[in-house]
């Protein structure tokens, strides 16, 4: 059983303001809420587990170095670029 305390810990934690009003109502929803993910987790199933029914794996590249562009090739164009950065607005 959820409680109205545990409730508004969770709020709490979660930063979220809970009116006292709709409390009551909350922690019925959520103890509703747990009761059905428990009943889930406990109804039997005679299906066969599965990860994949595609029966596809991912293929995986090795990592390896490549030559790039040089740097100044890169910010000739750029104005106010400094020690080899590109500049960007400050924002916020």
């Amino acid at each position: 059983m959820v409680t109205r305390d545990e409730i508004m810990e969770i709020a709490l934690l979660s930063k979220l303001y809970v009116p006292q009003e709709e409390l009551d109502q909350l922690t019925e929803d959520m103890a509703n809420i747990i009761a059905f993910a428990d009943t889930i987790n406990t109804a039997g199933s005679d299906t066969q587990e599965f990860d994949n029914i595609n029966h596809l794996s991912n293929v995986f590249r090795e990592d390896a170095v490549v030559p790039s562009y040089e740097r100044e090739l890169i910010l000739k164009n750029v104005d106010g670029g400094e020690n080899g950065y590109f500049p960007v607005k400050k924002r916020g």
